[in-house]
């Protein structure tokens, strides 16, 4: 079954896309690759692990990663945000003290009476 890699190649010049296609070029298992020398990006789909493929490409010198995954949409990105909005958001910790306190009317208005009440 094919398998598809995708690897961030930090590549500065068309030598550096080179020597990443010449190492892909003697790869077993790959039926074909694209190196785009603009994004950085390695694409490679064969029957293939993509550790080996991290292998083969690093040896050429070049700094390597795997690919992040973005999203597809915008939309997607913005319910992403959202969501991580939302599960970063606390409430206020379950011991917070809720007691009020409240002076009422007495007889006589030089002492108060004091009544506490807990919610």
């Amino acid at each position: 079954m094919a398998e598809t890699v995708v690897l961030k190649v930090a590549m500065s010049c068309q030598g550096c896309a080179g020597a990443v296609q010449r190492a892909l070029t003697k790869m077993q298992g790959v039926d074909s690759f694209n190196v785009d020398l603009k994004e950085q990006k390695v694409t490679v789909i064969g029957n293939i692990k993509p550790d080996d493929v991290f292998q083969t490409v690093s040896k050429t010198g070049k700094k390597t990663s795997f690919w992040e995954a973005e999203p597809e949409t915008k939309i997607e990105a913005a319910l992403a945000a959202v969501t991580e909005t939302k599960t970063t958001t606390t409430a206020p910790p379950a011991s917070a003290d809720t007691t009020k306190t409240t002076v009422a009317a007495t007889a006589d208005p030089a002492t108060p009476a004091m009544t506490t009440a807990s919610s």
